[in-house]
């Protein structure tokens, strides 16, 4: 394997990829130019251009990568099949698996105009009605997301349709003893045990995103035009998407955006209100609902201790890495409160 420790891409790997377009029916107008997304924290982003159309490339990072995790071939299969939907996402152009031109395999999408709205700054731009209206396309998207016939639309089999919560926890229970932090072993072990002894029941299988928030999406006139890093879907159960997007809310997701972040900004409806908002536009019952808060917030103490672990095997560097770690002892902390309310 080709490993690159550098973000940029040669001029070799631009010819490699424009013949991969070139081979599924995308030839570039002329030599590629490729620009790094910022804000990502897991699968490296770029911007690809042939000075008329313009593509967007994932690849997993080059170091520090952990099983299961980074997994752009499971992005280009769901977007495939959302293509046409009512859920907003990019066209997926190609998926190369061959991991010799780039050190790992990439997904090409189309590329999708709009705006992120990562910081606090980034939110500042928009009135407040169009801040509602933005909520409410989330929202939206969402349910859209959890109404999908995934079944018909060929993802039966994307993933087992029960026992999503059990699965869950082995994964990321896995994932903290790959990078986890020694100091804070006693408190997750905690988490995970009293988890294990709430494993609830699922209400429903459907497709999920994993990580919804609206950093997780492109924004266009106050709408969501396209929901974006679908690396951690699957078939699981929809409350634990609503669950994922309250638990996000926490000001200590701004250790891992590095900076204050849109999402936790106060001008956002409060963790309860979002999921209870969810309901009211038509979502689903949250059944189980303190167990996959409590499961989320472990979920994302898990997801910044991976972050840091990158950082420390070098492969990334910039707002976030270096402080991302410092937010997993407020998750676990926050997951072990959950826990009371984890049988209701």
């Amino acid at each position: 394997m080709n490993v690159q420790s550098s973000t940029a891409l040669s001029a070799h790997q631009l010819a490699g990829i424009a013949a991969a377009l070139t081979s599924a029916g995308h030839r570039p107008a002329g030599h590629l130019d490729a620009s790094v997304i910022t804000g990502g924290r897991s699968n490296m982003t770029y911007r690809i251009t042939d000075g008329v159309r313009t593509w967007v490339l994932r690849t997993p990072p080059r170091a520090g990568r952990v099983p299961s995790a980074h997994d752009v071939a499971r992005e280009h299969r769901v977007t495939a099949a959302l293509w046409g939907s009512r859920v907003p996402v990019a066209e997926a152009v190609l998926l190369h698996t061959d991991e010799q031109l780039l050190g790992g395999p990439f997904a090409v999408s189309t590329f999708v105009d709009g705006y992120s709205l990562r910081t606090e700054e980034d939110l500042a731009q928009l009135s407040d009605p169009e801040v509602d209206q933005v909520v409410a396309s989330m929202l939206g998207a969402l349910i859209a997301l959890h109404r999908f016939d995934h079944v018909s639309a060929g993802l039966a089999g994307f993933g087992r349709p029960d026992g999503y919560a059990a699965r869950q926890l082995r994964r990321w229970s896995g994932q903290w003893s790959l990078t986890g932090s020694p100091e804070l072993k006693s408190l997750a072990d905690e988490v995970i045990l009293g988890l294990g002894r709430r494993l609830p029941s699922q209400s429903a299988g459907t497709v999920v995103h994993g990580d919804y928030r609206v950093d997780n999406t492109i924004v266009r006139n106050a709408e969501v035009a396209a929901v974006v890093d679908w690396e951690l879907s699957t078939i699981g159960d929809p409350v634990a998407d609503v669950a994922m997007m309250c638990a996000y809310r926490d000001s200590a997701f701004d250790l891992i955006m590095g900076t204050p972040s849109a999402w936790t900004s106060d001008r956002l409806p409060a963790p309860d209100q979002l999921a209870a908002m969810y309901v009211e536009a038509g979502g689903r019952e949250l059944a189980h609902w303190g167990f996959h808060l409590a499961l989320a917030h472990f979920k994302i103490a898990a997801i910044a201790a991976g972050i840091d672990h990158r950082r420390r095997s070098g492969a990334g560097g910039g707002p976030g890495f270096d402080t991302a770690g410092e937010a997993v002892p407020r998750y676990l902390e926050l997951a072990r409160d959950a826990m009371p309310r984890a049988a209701g």
